[in-house]
């Protein structure tokens, strides 16, 4: 890999790129004069025959950056060819549809053949497609090897490979099959790749897709333009969101949006409640068929639609050249999802907002994006929607409960006879097996004096007895069983019930009296019968 250029883009114009004369008239008739620097710096490069990789952050006009080149090879076509000559390749159906807009503007003036190879289209329209002569074909990874394991197409006379949004195809799992077309293609081919990001991971791929590429680097400027202008309000949860997406809705002058929200359940839902309000809204995600999403898109183009809530299907490929507002109901998981996010609006230098809702859980994680972006996103509130708890940059509150170290307190309720009688079972504190019962609970149990025929106690209370995990039988009042489920008090008249065969053992041989026996029982050994 060559050294990177330094980003420094000449003050030309498309004219002084030597583009094809059909070229420029159609450049002149979308209202294009000046190329963007990272058009200015790759075009050169590529007419020249070099591999390249251009990395630059989205909305900077890298489509054009490869669009141009190619169809300025198609132009000096002399012999017509039956089989491609330029592939290129995009992680999403969205980017593809953007690329093919693109090539169809550039080149309506020339004589080309352009095919869209991606899922969620019928096979018999591509396939009486590829029947036919191809010059361009622009396909997402999984519906290419479709049709080449089928033998539909052949990649053999492939000139020029491009590898757009390279990042987000390694990403999504789809560097395997981008190596076995590779593959397929010539090996005097020219390779093209752009990205967003370069990680090691890529630097890895492009050592070995890459013939000495050329790299046009913009990694020192900043991820996220000025133009376009970030805010965080913190919410305390989905209930919050949704209110505060509301009010945004009702009361800024949003003209088109873009919501993206983490699951897809989640869009269908946010979408139908937007329209219940009424709101034009329309869902967009993964789930729905490519004729679906195709027409939400041209409908948001369109003005028919106000907001589309997506997921991060839409966060590439999605060019609105009047996107106001980008909201993020959730935030990505990735800080370079954001950028693609919010790069949505602002594009071509317009300005652009970028609105966020974080839960306060959510802060380390937009620490994340902060950093990627080397710069602070300003935070905000509406009056009357604040969120129930300042966010502070402190240690988390401790818990009331507990000391310093981290244990529990050591401080107890006092033993109240009355409201331990008024405890349910399942609110009696638990104790270990390995703890012996406590000395004033044995010494109240020794000085009891009671009847078993009256089954009372000196105290005039009605007696049970019981089993303790130690098999001793010890006396309580019958007042500390009335919550249990399986108990049941002694009658006050000491009227005996005959035992029931849902009884339990020990609530059995409760109601039976013996006349030859008072006092407590000898202790039981333990059998574990009775814990």
């Amino acid at each position: 890999m060559t050294k990177p250029i330094i980003p420094h883009a000449p003050q030309l114009t498309f004219a002084e790129l030597k583009l094809n004369a059909a070229i420029l008239k159609a450049l002149t008739s979308c209202g294009y004069t000046r190329p963007t620097p990272i058009q200015a710096l790759s075009i050169p490069e590529i007419l020249s025959g070099k591999d390249v990789v251009a990395s630059a952050q989205t909305g900077t006009g890298k489509t054009a950056a490869f669009v141009l080149p190619a169809l300025q090879l198609l132009s000096e076509q002399k012999i017509p060819q039956k089989k491609p000559r330029v592939l290129i390749l995009t992680p999403t159906r969205e980017l593809a549809a953007q690329i093919t807009q693109a090539a169809a503007a550039y080149g309506k003036f020339l004589q080309f053949n352009i095919v869209s190879l991606v899922g969620g289209m019928g096979y018999p329209q591509q396939i009486k497609q590829l029947s036919r002569q191809v010059d361009v074909i622009v396909a997402t990874p999984g519906r290419l090897m479709d049709h080449m394991e089928s033998r539909r197409v052949d990649l053999s006379k492939i000139e020029m490979l491009v590898l757009d949004e390279a990042d987000r195809m390694l990403d999504m799992g789809f560097i395997d099959d981008v190596r076995t077309i590779a593959k397929a293609t010539s090996q005097e081919r020219q390779t093209l790749l752009f990205s967003a990001t370069v990680n090691n991971q890529l630097s890895k791929i492009i050592k070995t897709l890459l013939k000495s590429p050329v790299t046009i680097e913009f990694a020192h400027e900043k991820m996220a333009p000025d133009r376009i202008t970030q805010t965080v309000y913190w919410s305390d949860s989905i209930q919050h969101k949704t209110k505060l997406l509301e009010h945004l809705l009702q009361s800024e002058n949003i003209f088109k949006a873009i919501i993206f929200t983490a699951t897809k359940r989640q869009a269908d839902k946010l979408a139908e409640d937007l329209r219940e309000d009424g709101f034009q809204a329309a869902a967009l995600h993964g789930d729905l068929k490519q004729a679906a999403r195709n027409r939400t898109v041209d409908q948001l183009r369109k003005g028919k639609i106000q907001y589309v809530v997506a997921t991060d299907v839409a966060a590439r490929g999605i060019d609105i050249s009047d996107l106001t507002h980008v909201i993020n109901y959730d935030l990505p998981k990735f800080a370079e999802d954001y950028v693609h996010r919010i790069g949505r609006t602002g594009r071509a230098g317009k300005t652009g907002i970028a609105i966020s809702f974080a839960l306060h859980s959510e802060r380390p994680h937009l620490q994340k994006i902060e950093r990627y972006l080397s710069q602070k996103v300003d935070e905000a509130t509406i009056p009357g929607l604040e969120p129930s708890k300042k966010h502070s940059t402190s240690a988390p509150t401790k818990h009331p409960s507990r000391t310093s170290a981290g244990k529990p307190s050591s401080r107890r309720r006092p033993q109240d006879d009355s409201r331990r009688s008024e405890r349910s079972f399942f609110d009696k504190p638990k104790k270990s097996h390995h703890t012996a019962p406590s000395r004033a609970r044995s010494e109240q149990s020794t000085e009891r004096t009671f009847d078993r025929k009256s089954a009372k106690t000196s105290e005039g209370k009605p007696f049970r007895a019981s089993h303790d995990h130690t098999g001793k039988r010890s006396s309580r009042s019958a007042e500390h069983y009335t919550d249990r489920k399986f108990s049941r008090t002694a009658n006050k008249n000491s009227e005996q019930r005959p035992a029931r065969a849902t009884d339990r053992p020990s609530d059995r041989r409760s109601n039976k009296t013996s006349d030859n026996r008072s006092g407590p029982k000898k202790p039981m050994r333990n059998t574990g019968r009775f814990r």
